[in-house]
């Protein structure tokens, strides 16, 4: 009966809320907007050489690890 209370209280640690999925999924999908813009035909265009790494760059060193590392309001210590 023990070994099942200290289980559920480490699988309780990794469940991640509704707020990290909703973020890590805005991150992926700019991350697919990012890489659609870069391969637009005008390799030396706007889109191609300036926004698209700008949301890259937004997207895996802002969005994802805030996605990550962000806890819930609601959760126990």
């Amino acid at each position: 009966m023990a070994k099942s209370i200290s289980n559920q209280k480490k699988i309780q640690g990794l469940v991640v809320g509704q707020r990290n999925i909703s973020l890590f999924l805005i991150g992926l999908i700019s991350i697919v907007i990012g890489f659609i813009l870069m391969a637009q035909p005008p390799v030396n265009g706007f889109l191609s050489k300036t926004l698209a790494p700008i949301i890259l760059v937004i997207a895996y060193l802002i969005i994802i690890p805030v996605a990550i590392f962000i806890k819930d309001k609601n959760t126990k210590k």
